[in-house]
């Protein structure tokens, strides 16, 4: 008995070293502010970091997934991608005239906002695959990345790469510079993010997961195959789609799990089911200031269900106004 106890000062003694050690090198998170939200995620990467530690998590298993949309960017009022493939059905709709009374093109055309929230996820990706068909995964990735260049927020008028959630990079920076890998788990398509997350986030490609259309293998010229997109939906990776997708694409259940709304319980009720310390983050939207209040009623981004499941399993709600200093990195200069 004294010796257990003798070892596990010596634990003890090593966890409380290790944090001092990452206090020493400065703020991590100093878009956050300081207090038990804070505090907690500090001491979830100090203990299962520390060799030694009852919840020291070996590398190969440090897997951390966020949801994209109103998690790690701004989300209102319209989830980017539908305002890109609105941009995208107007600008081809004179070659069909058809969309003008076919869901969900003809909610586009006609700019119906509250029909559009409805579509969700799907009607969304129906609309880019089937404005996206018959061009190779290459030229989609350019027409995506032409359009964030040319494209700007309506409230903010700033590139939707600048509405990045500062203290959630700071996060994301924070997890990376303690061997964590960190993924992007989105209801997005994964071929309309993977252009642009790696400089925005420092998530590289391969480790985005995300919605996906259905792409065909084609000779275009003799030894230059290409990947053509089809116009059919493949893969919903939303609500109970996104723990399939964590085991289709990473093969590991994540250690940390941060969302923003009820498409993003199940994934966090597959990340508490693991073994060990597990941790469990919602970002709540509170600023109507310096950026937008919604939760319950709101048919973007809804956080009903998810609410009240983090509060009885005392998973972290982040309150945007009361737990961060700044929302985006612009804010910093």
């Amino acid at each position: 008995m004294q010796r257990r106890t003798f070892i596990s000062g010596i634990v003890a003694s090593t966890v409380m070293l290790r944090a001092a050690s990452l206090r020493a090198q400065g703020d991590p998170l100093p878009s956050w502010n300081d207090g038990t939200i804070k505090q907690s995620i500090v001491d979830f990467v100090t203990r299962t970091t520390t060799m030694g530690s009852r919840d020291w998590v070996p590398l190969a298993e440090r897997i951390a997934t966020f949801d994209n949309d109103g998690t790690l960017w701004t989300e209102q009022p319209m989830y980017v991608q539908i305002a890109f493939a609105l941009d995208r059905v107007k600008a081809l709709s004179a070659r069909h005239p058809e969309w003008r009374t076919t869901e969900p093109f003809r909610s586009i055309l006609a700019d119906d906002r509250e029909q559009l929230a409805l579509l969700g996820e799907k009607g969304m990706l129906e609309a880019v695959a089937a404005t996206h068909a018959g061009i190779t995964t290459e030229e989609f990735a350019k027409t995506v990345l032409d359009w964030l260049a040319m494209a700007r927020h309506p409230r903010f008028k700033r590139p939707y790469t600048e509405l990045i959630y500062q203290p959630m990079v700071e996060l994301l920076a924070f997890l990376r510079a303690n061997q964590f890998k960190t993924f992007i788990v989105s209801g997005g398509g994964i071929e309309f993010m993977r252009p642009w997350t790696e400089r925005t986030y420092g998530i590289p490609p391969e480790q985005v997961v995300g919605s996906s259309g259905v792409t065909k293998y084609v000779m275009s010229a003799p030894d230059k195959p290409v990947l053509m997109k089809e116009a059919k939906v493949d893969f919903i990776d939303d609500g109970p789609g996104k723990p399939v997708g964590i085991n289709r694409f990473i093969g590991r259940r994540p250690y940390l799990a941060f969302g923003n709304s009820d498409g993003d319980q199940q994934m966090l009720e597959w990340t508490a089911a693991g073994e060990g310390l597990r941790y469990m983050g919602l970002v709540h939207h509170t600023d109507a200031v310096r950026e937008y209040a919604y939760d319950r009623n709101s048919p973007i981004g809804r956080l009903d269900k998810a609410w009240d499941e983090a509060v009885r399993r005392k998973w972290t709600v982040v309150s945007m106004k009361d737990d961060w200093k700044v929302i985006y990195p612009f804010e910093l200069k």
